[in-house]
This record gives C-alpha cells, structure tokens and sequence, in this order.
C-alpha cells in the first residue's frame, strides 16, 4: 500500500520532488503523457510546504479528511471507498463524482487537482499508484466500467519493458507500484499475466526480480522484497514493499477475505522462483519480523537514535492482510491483537486512510471493523466525508453471534402465521367462487 513514506523513497530513487518533477516525468492528463506523486496514511513526513501554504485548506466538497489533500488527495478517497465496501457501506454519490472528476482525459489520476474544470497538461503530476488504487476503487461500485478502462489503458501505456512499473513513470520499477497495478488489473477483470510489455515481460517478471534469495548470505533479509536494487544493483528488505508484493504475488488485491489457516511459511529456495513462491518467502520473512513483538518497526531517520525505534502501525497493518489473505493467519493472530491495542490514536490522527487500512486488516481477518479494540473503525471512517448511502450492511460473525434466539423464534412464528392467513385467505375465496357457480 503506498505511503508517505513510499513517496519517499520514490523520491530517494528518482531524485525528484513529489510535487516538482521534471516536466518530462509529469506529462499529465489531456496530452500523451507519463507522470509523478502521490502519498498516503502513515505518519512519515512529507514535503515541507512553501511559505505561501500557510493559507487555511479548503476541502472540496466530496472529499474524506480535512488535511491537504495535495499530496495524498485520491490516494485516501480511494482507501476510503475501499475501506467502506470491504465493511459493507456504500459511499456516497458525492464521494464517487468526486474521485471521478480527478481523473484525466488520458486515464491516469494525480495525487489532486483543485480544479478538476481544468484541463490536465504536461504540469499534471499523474502516476500509477494513484491511477491503480483509483481503479481498485472504483471497481467496487458497479457502473464504473469506462472510468476503469480508461485507468488500465493507462496504465498499460506506461508500463516499464521489465513488465513493472514506477511510481513514476520513466523511472525504474518498484515493488509497491507493481504490487498495486497488479491489483488494480485483477480487480478490473484483467490477467496480469496478459498485460506485456514491448520487451515481452509481464508484471510478475519484474515482482520477482526484486524477491531476495532464501539463503543463507542473504540474513535476516531472506525472503523479503526490495523496494528498487541500489545503485550497486543491491537489494535491501523493505517491509512496505514486502507486504505488497506478498498479496500480488497471490493475485489478490487490497479488499481480499480470509483463506484457511495453513502451517507456518517457509523460506524456500528456488533456481526458478515463481511469483506464488516468492510470495510465500515474503510471508516467511514478515512471520518472523512480526514474531518478536507483534509488530513492525518503522526504519530509524539518518543521524536518530536505532535502539529504541518507532511501531510502523500501517505496514503492521498491511502486513497482517497479507500474511490471512495468503493462507498465513495463524502467523498474524498476535499482530491483530497488537493493533487492536494500539492503533487508535494512529488512525485518528492520520484519518480516512489510516482507518481504511484497519477495516481491510479486520475485513482480511473476518473481524468485526464496527468493535476493534472497543472503536467502531466503520463509524469513524464515515464520518470523515460526506455521509455514505443507507444500506443493509452485512452482520460480521462476531455481530450474527450475539443475535437474540427469541428474536429470530419470532420472526420465524410471524412468516408461519402471515403464511397461515394467505392459505385461508385462498381457500375462503375459492369456496365462495364454488357457491357462486352452482345452479
């Protein structure tokens, strides 16, 4: 799932800003094009904003949150939306033409755009991980479908020759954005498989070729997924990017139920690695990063003190719908009481996104998302944007549970005597229909 953080490191391997990339990589939306930026929930620090942002935010009507939405403005609609269909709740008319005016003639969706009356040009920072989780977004709905084609066409365009793609387009591939374009392709219907690229390679290829060997040189990084290779070609664990290229390398995607609890993942060596078996190495090493204290542990900022470091809430988050939704749930049990215990603050503070992350966590885990940890995560997400649509929401298992048996008797007693009165009904019309015939 992309962050802040994720941008970030985007940033590091780009060597350009978020929101001022060259033109080159930031052609937006009314003209061909290839793009750059966007962000998420953690709480990672972003740009510095300019002196002249010191103006109070507007948020457009439609819009979850109430923080700027410059950097991360389609990313938390559409975790948002994501996080209300996985809990059963169908986002509001408002909240849907919102995210869908963002998007560009070309297909692809900026981080935001204020003015969505203005045509997209070569100043429109578009990219994939904005684009991808629009389309996941939207894919939920019903109804959708040009919206969705246009956004995978896209994304097809700017697909890298190894069968990935950047946060950037014209950068090299990362995990996180190929993770999320796998994502968006299989919830829009279509095989990542049969997406290629002009050099014949595929989304998997290049999801692979950032795996790190289960060997013993490899350490305590064996299993795990780089973000991108360093400048030496090195490749480094990144739990971010491991968790999400754990649930693509499965073909799923971020809405994804529970698969049956399987025995521990092992780290496996292979000459020829396949994106499942990568996938189940990655489990393996986020297994055993979790085990320690039921949590992962945000990467320590150059020159701070590394002996006591920070819990990463999200990745934890996001490592614990990858672990259920790849048959690993026993492995993920201790972090899902961890979060429970201490993700509240996190997501108040950090918004729709954050608690969108939570409700895909307990969705994964077949957990009641209306009491996690005593906080109605449901409750709370609705109320960050305009107010969703009144719909039967599903009862979780925890909810059909406490159902009161009397009340079920009585409903059952009242279908048998409403059915009783029908049977008479009929028989007393028919009887007079007889007598009426008679001679």
């Amino acid at each position: 799932m992309t962050t802040v953080r994720r941008c970030a490191a985007a940033l590091a391997a780009s060597a350009v800003l978020c929101v001022a990339l060259a033109p080159a990589a930031v052609a937006g939306g009314d003209v061909p094009a290839a793009p750059g930026s966007s962000p998420s929930a953690d709480p990672s620090p972003a740009p510095a904003p300019s002196p002249a942002a010191s103006a109070p935010v507007v948020i457009p009507p439609g819009l979850y949150g109430e923080k700027d939405p410059t950097y991360d403005g389609v990313w938390r609609q559409s975790l948002a939306m994501l996080g209300q269909f996985a809990a059963g709740v169908r986002p509001a008319n408002q909240a849907v033409a919102w995210l869908k005016a963002q998007q560009c003639a070309n297909g692809a969706f900026p981080a935001y755009r204020p003015d969505p009356a203005t045509r997209c040009d070569a100043k429109t920072a578009v990219d994939s991980n904005a684009t991808a989780a629009a389309v996941q977004a939207l894919s939920t709905l019903g109804g959708q479908r040009p919206a969705i084609d246009k956004g995978i066409a896209w994304l097809r365009s700017v697909q890298n020759k190894d069968g990935g793609w950047s946060y950037a387009p014209g950068t090299p591939s990362d995990a996180n954005s190929t993770s999320l374009v796998i994502g968006a392709l299989t919830a829009a219907g279509v095989r990542p498989t049969s997406v290629l690229s002009p050099g014949g390679k595929n989304a998997y290829d290049a999801l692979v070729g950032l795996s790190i060997p289960c060997a013993t040189e490899s350490g305590a990084d064996a299993g795990a997924f780089a973000y991108q290779p360093d400048t030496s070609g090195k490749l480094s664990a990144n739990d971010d990017a491991t968790a999400a290229a754990v649930l693509a390398g499965v073909g799923k995607r971020l809405v994804s139920g529970p698969v049956k609890a399987g025995p521990a993942p092992d780290c496996v060596p292979s000459a020829d690695l396949s994106p499942e078996r990568a996938a189940r190495n990655g489990a393996a090493y986020l297994a055993s990063a979790l085990a320690a204290t039921g949590h992962l542990d945000l990467p320590p900022m150059p020159g701070a003190d590394d002996s006591a470091p920070l819990p990463d809430i999200g990745n934890t988050a996001e490592a614990v719908l990858a672990l259920t939704a790849t048959g690993y749930g026993d492995q993920a049990n201790r972090a899902l009481e961890w979060l429970k215990q201490n993700s509240g603050a996190w997501a108040q503070e950090n918004g729709p996104a954050a608690y969108a992350q939570l409700i895909l966590a307990a969705h994964a885990t077949d957990t009641d998302p209306r009491n996690f940890g005593g906080i109605d995560l449901v409750e709370r997400l609705n109320a960050t944007g305009p107010a969703p649509k009144a719909v039967a929401v599903p009862a979780s298992p925890a909810a059909a549970a406490s159902t009161s048996v009397d009340d079920g008797g009585r409903a059952v007693l009242w279908l048998i005597v409403m059915g009783l009165v029908v049977v008479g009904y009929i028989g007393f019309r028919i009887g007079v229909r007889g007598k009426t015939a008679r001679p």
